[in-house]
């Protein structure tokens, strides 16, 4: 997983950045849009809990950069807690990180795409990567 932002331009509803997390196994990828970094840690939470409650699976690893939202003590505790095992990147080494990373790319390259195609302003920049 890894988070992209602060955008330069704020959604409707004042996101700015975008956590994607990938499935390395099947690839199913969870894009959220966040108003700050101090949202990650509850979203991830509840991303892996709708995970192993409704799929009935259990998540093993997590990988993530050294980024402070990443790395604290509420996640750290968690991933103890129910028994997975967090792995991070070296710092400045994306490439180990390298699936996620090339999705942040991709996304944000979509969406400016599609906006500039479609002439929209780019604050609707969100709206332009929504599931149809």
């Amino acid at each position: 997983m890894d988070l992209c932002g602060p955008m330069r331009m704020q959604t409707i509803n004042g996101k700015k950045y975008i956590l994607i997390i990938i499935d390395d196994y099947s690839q199913f990828t969870r894009v959220k849009l966040l108003r700050s970094k101090d949202e990650t840690p509850e979203v991830i939470i509840n991303f892996i809990t709708q995970i192993q409650v409704g799929l009935n699976k259990t998540v093993r690893y997590v990988r993530t950069d050294n980024g402070t939202e990443f790395v604290n003590h509420t996640l750290t505790e968690y991933y103890e807690r129910i028994g997975i095992f967090y792995q991070k990147t070296v710092p400045k080494t994306p490439q180990q990180n390298g699936v996620v990373e090339r999705r942040n790319h991709t996304f944000v390259e979509a969406a400016r795409t599609m906006l500039i195609f479609s002439k929209a302003p780019m604050f609707l920049w969100a709206e332009a990567t929504r599931d149809k």
